[in-house]
């Protein structure tokens, strides 16, 4: 087969209309094989006949788009020295843009000799048993596609599964359930854009594997934190169709949810790979380039260190895996088009030595990039290594999983003592996290639940975790839960249980959409999704996790959805910059003010004290200190809001200071959502409201231009 030198810049596979050029950084090779398969799985070794910055590269005239491929990398093997090179192993592009097949685990995909990690060189052939690489056509006909630049303040996330979301959809054809085309159906679109949520967040698309702990148990790895490709979507997530489709397919799911207003956001992780410690198999980058991938420990070059809990770490000390990363970001924008990434553990990535570090070089390039400075950037901000939590120590440009917001908001109403002062914090967009470096409200990022942990459902309703069916004896997940529910365990006939669980559920989802900050919604919480108590449901590809739109509850997917577009009705809620708790130019002379139930503004000693568990907010539409996009100053309806974390019923007086009604009751949890009729409340009144809910009041503008109009039906967002 006819092999020109071609170019070492283009790492990976790279199709330009007539042929195809490879390039693969190797610095420890000594030699590194082509290996192309014909359909009948027969295979074609190319030596690669150029190395230049230690990557092997060639152009091949005759491969075109479709052709699967991998690499054979011939170079030391010395454990003890930290390389794990096997020409024996068929390994993976780290470039690959799309990849075929799953691993079939045998002995033959590990590099060493069955039971021995330290031993000696296994020397059965791999390729009958791992996936290929895939040479893609990189050409996609985007028509008028722009990203939807969603102002971070205006942004609603919503976390979702792609497979999970659409693979019981009744309206969505079987063979399309479970994939990118199944989400970009328009009875997935509507179900989005009727919720008025502007961002999904998808759960990890890059390519990874089923672990082989898991497949012995007969599970699979359905979260998908375990990648082994950065640039290609995972292929079992592909509807029916020719070799590579996923490709296509993932760009048209862009594009559909771009037309409707709908940023996308991956989850990535680039914290670690696959491949696992030591003991794992070779597949790609312990292959190709152990040393240079991966961070070792020093004082024994055998063993890896890890800080993801996943037997390995990237190291991004290495400028050639800071490029693999830095690369796979901007294909993921600039070719794939999407709009932000949610870093897991990111806090590993910034790790130079050892302690995690502001300044690192990772950071650096990210805000010096014009691409992906660009982008929505989200840390999870810890990983599991020695001082690894670092909520509120991200760069300026970052915003972050703002673990101490779910915790608080969990703690106030499941009736945790001097939890107040917290709350408010947390409430106002955590100003003490954020504020002192620069930060903006939207820098917290606010969940109650996301995938990690119990449903919302399953929040209010288990007191225990049930994990016997991931086969780990029901130890692993979170076995503290953090929550209150009425004292009866799972599932019930009783209507009291189940409506007291109900406006448990309301009162969290409230909490979440009047706070400052990102709301991120955790898929099917607003139906009452659950997972039969399960918390830790990352093996669990089938019912326990997929979405149940049959058994979806009709009446919280209505109070969600009035509650979003009760958010998006309110600039208020959606501040820029953070309450300053003086004059601006309201009517009490404060942009916010706390009030206790009998109607006295909140004191420092109110705040210590430790059973006090109910509070009002006034928030002020005439000081929200903003101006929109052309620079006019924008005004809101002015809020009154009441939190009544005790068990019992509590008065609560509506002060004069806040000015003149009339104020019109929104809503209230203890009875959901209300239709036409939205009684009115006069300064002085004293309303009674439920044990455990939150009442929301509305006077509007002086100007008569509500935002807001009582009305049925839900409000979309404005666009």
């Amino acid at each position: 087969m006819e092999v020109w030198p071609g170019t070492s810049h283009l790492l990976g596979a790279t199709y330009d209309g007539a042929g195809t050029n490879f390039s693969l950084f190797a610095e420890a090779a000594t030699k590194v094989e082509l290996c192309l398969f014909d359909d009948d799985d027969r295979e074609t070794r190319v030596v690669l006949p150029e190395v230049s910055g230690y990557c092997w590269h060639g152009y091949l005239p005759e491969v075109q788009p479709g052709q699967r491929y991998g690499f054979r990398v011939h170079g030391p093997y010395d454990p003890a020295k930290g390389h794990r090179c096997n020409p024996h192993k068929l390994l993976l592009d780290p470039y690959a843009k799309a990849i075929d097949g799953t691993v079939r685990w045998c002995d033959a995909v590990y590099g060493y000799a069955p039971g021995q990690p330290d031993g000696p060189l296994d020397t059965t052939d791999s390729a009958p048993h791992v996936p290929r690489s895939i040479v893609i056509n990189p050409f996609f006909d985007w028509g008028d596609d722009r990203h939807p630049r969603t102002s971070f303040h205006e942004t609603v996330i919503y976390e979702v599964h792609v497979r999970g979301f659409t693979i019981s959809h009744p309206e969505i054809p079987p063979k399309l359930r479970g994939t990118y085309a199944g989400l970009s159906h328009p009875a997935a679109v509507e179900h989005l854009l009727s919720l008025g949520v502007t961002a999904v967040e998808l759960m990890p698309v890059h390519q990874f594997v089923h672990d082989q702990a898991l497949v012995d148990r007969g599970l699979r790895n359905y979260w998908g934190y375990n990648s082994i490709g950065f640039f290609a979507p995972h292929d079992d997530y592909a509807s029916p169709g020719p070799i590579g489709r996923q490709v296509q397919e993932f760009k048209r799911l862009v594009r559909v949810l771009h037309e409707a207003g709908i940023e996308v956001i991956l989850d990535v992780v680039y914290n670690h790979t696959g491949e696992g410690n030591e003991s794992g198999p070779t597949l790609s980058f312990r292959g190709i380039d152990n040393r240079a991938y991966y961070r070792l420990d020093p004082q024994d070059n055998r063993r890896y260190v890890d800080y993801t809990g996943c037997g390995n770490s990237l190291d991004m000390r290495n400028p050639h895996s800071m490029q693999l990363v830095m690369h796979s970001l901007r294909y993921w924008i600039t070719e794939m088009r999407v709009d932000g990434f949610r870093f897991d553990l990111a806090a590993a990535l910034a790790r130079e030595l050892h302690a995690v570090d502001r300044l690192s070089t990772f950071f650096q390039i990210i805000q010096q990039d014009p691409i992906i400075s660009q982008a929505k950037l989200i840390a999870e901000p810890w990983d599991v290594g020695e001082g690894g939590y670092q909520v509120g120590n991200f760069p300026p440009q970052w915003s972050e999983w703002n673990g101490k917001y779910r915790d608080t908001v969990r703690d106030f109403w499941r009736g945790e003592e001097r939890t107040l002062g917290e709350f408010a914090n947390r409430f106002t967009g955590s100003s003490d996290l954020y504020a002192n470096t620069g930060r903006r409200p939207y820098a917290s990022v606010n969940f109650v639940t996301a995938h990690d942990g119990f449903t919302l459902h399953d929040l209010v309703t288990y007191h225990q975790k049930r994990n016997e069916a991931n086969g780990e004896d029901n130890r692993d997940g979170e076995s503290f839960n953090r929550s209150w529910n009425c004292g009866a365990e799972g599932a019930t006939d009783d209507p009291s249980i189940n409506e007291l669980r109900s406006k448990q559920a309301r009162n969290f989802l409230a909490t979440l959409f009047l706070s400052q900050g990102v709301p991120m919604l955790l898929a099917g919480d607003e139906m009452g999704r659950t997972q039969q108590g399960n918390n830790n449901a990352y093996c669990q590809d089938n019912e326990i996790s997929w979405m149940s739109w049959p058994d979806r509850d009709r009446a919280l997917l209505r109070f969600v959805r009035e509650l979003v577009a009760f958010r998006h009705a309110h600039p208020l809620l959606q501040r820029r910059r953070f309450f300053q708790g003086k004059s601006i130019r309201g009517t009490n002379g404060k942009d916010i003010a706390w009030f206790k139930p009998d109607g006295d503004e909140m004191t420092e000693h109110d705040w210590q004290v430790s059973f006090a568990r109910a509070l009002a907010i006034f928030l002020d539409g005439d000081g929200i200190d903003s101006r929109d996009d052309r620079g006019h100053v924008i005004k809101d309806d002015s809020l009154f809001l009441v939190f009544n974390g005790h068990h019992e019923p509590k008065g609560f007086v509506l002060p004069a200071v806040v000015g003149a009604g009339p104020w019109i009751l929104a809503f209230d949890t203890a009875s959901g959502v209300l239709a036409d009729e939205r009684p009115t409340r006069e300064p002085g009144d004293t309303m009674i409201v439920a044990g455990r809910s939150v009442v929301v009041l509305v006077r509007p503008r002086r100007d008569s231009r509500s935002s807001w109009v009582p009305a049925n039906g839900h409000h979309r967002r404005r666009m």
